[in-house]
């Protein structure tokens, strides 16, 4: 999928999921689960073991219609096989311009975070597709209704500290898509293997952004 259909992708959904999970025999269970439940933009983490493999595994084996990422990369050598495995975005924790540049010389969607008005602008010049807004959760969503205002032309997603009833706010706030992992993969729905649970809160999560995004009331 090129990276117009990627961002158009996640702009529909509005809800990236983190996938940071030790059990990589459960993780493909995981993503069929909420992508049943309506979320087709997943982000694996370099924190699961293996997760460069797990990536490829996964891109060769799942639906062609789910966006596949990797997040947690902080350097351009994991960049780069992030890429060659099959991710298309990718997603940074802190502003590396150096990652930036991989993903535009790769066509690849950049995801990097960032905290402070002067961070987001900086990666928004140098060319990021959108701006992580992280950890989100000390902020809140009046923090990037303030940023919007200055910035409208900097799409943002809030990660960190989102939930399936507060996403909707965080929508009307201004952000085009929101990240969330462990406030949506129930743990012990996981453990127990009662992955319709997952699937139910996806389909809850995926109802809030819907009406958010399409709410007249700002």
């Amino acid at each position: 999928m090129n990276k117009d259909k990627v961002l158009t992708n996640i702009f529909e959904c509005g809800v990236v999921a983190v996938i940071r999970m030790n059990d990589r025999q459960r993780i493909k269970n995981v993503i069929e689960a909420i992508n049943s439940g309506g979320i087709k933009c997943i982000e694996v983490t370099m924190t699961v073991p293996r997760a460069i493999e797990m990536i490829e595994e996964l891109r060769a084996t799942m639906s062609i219609d789910i966006i596949l990422g990797a997040g947690t990369v902080t350097d351009i050598e994991t960049a780069k096989r992030v890429i060659k495995s099959g991710a298309e975005f990718v997603v940074s924790p802190v502003l590396n311009t150096d990652i930036i540049a991989v993903c535009q010389e790769q066509n690849i969607v950049s995801i990097p975070g960032c905290y402070t008005p002067t961070e987001i602008f900086t990666c928004w010049k140098a060319g990021a597709d959108l701006i992580k807004i992280f950890p989100a959760r000390n902020l809140g969503p009046k923090y990037l209704k303030d940023i919007a205002g200055p910035f409208p032309q900097i799409k943002m997603i809030p990660t960190g500290g989102i939930t399936i009833e507060n996403a909707g706010e965080w929508i009307s706030a201004g952000a085009v898509a929101v990240g969330i992992g462990s406030e949506l993969l129930d743990k012990n729905a996981i453990k127990e293997a009662r992955y319709e649970v997952l699937t139910d809160r996806a389909k809850t999560l995926v109802k809030n952004v819907y009406q958010a995004k399409h709410s007249s009331i700002i």
